[in-house]
């Protein structure tokens, strides 16, 4: 059993997730994570919450077979207190990390085996993991430019 590629997702996943709570911790005034202005559709707190879903949706559940049910219109409703945002990075990290670390490379080369999205068709697992970084990575992009405002200029958070 061989299970370096999976674990160097691993590595990148817990990177990515440290620093969306790192993004988080930055924010002072709480009620600012929960903020929608301008061309702004989600606030960073929800685009947090959808971040957790879906990788526990696709990772934790679709890999590892956790129980995980998403709800994911609460990803873009629900409003919990910032400590309670950091614990559900937390919990993704170490699931999502967990399933990783334990699985072996041959699944790499296989069909996703639970439902990816449509749109996405019948999709190899190593891809499919290309894409949820991707998508990680995105949603921390518009985090940081959440953070500074939408204007590109830091503001106080």
């Amino acid at each position: 059993m061989s299970n370096q590629e999976c674990r160097d997702f691993a590595a990148l996943f817990i990177r990515e997730l440290d620093r969306l709570e790192g993004e988080i911790e930055q924010y002072s005034n709480e009620s600012k994570l929960w903020a929608v202005s301008g061309d702004q559709k989600n606030s960073a707190g929800n685009l947090v919450l959808h971040v957790c879903g879906n990788l526990m949706h696709y990772i934790a559940e679709g890999l590892g077979r956790s129980g995980y049910v998403r709800d994911r219109e609460a990803e873009f409703s629900e409003r919990i207190t910032r400590s309670e945002l950091i614990e559900r990075v937390r919990t993704c990290k170490l699931s999502v990390s967990a399933v990783l670390e334990t699985l072996d490379d041959s699944i790499l080369d296989q069909i996703y085996p639970a439902q990816a999205p449509e749109r996405m068709g019948r999709i190899r697992s190593r891809t499919f993991l290309l894409h949820l970084i991707w998508h990680l990575g995105w949603h921390l992009g518009q985090i940081y430019y959440h953070k500074l405002g939408g204007s590109g200029q830091t503001e106080s958070v």
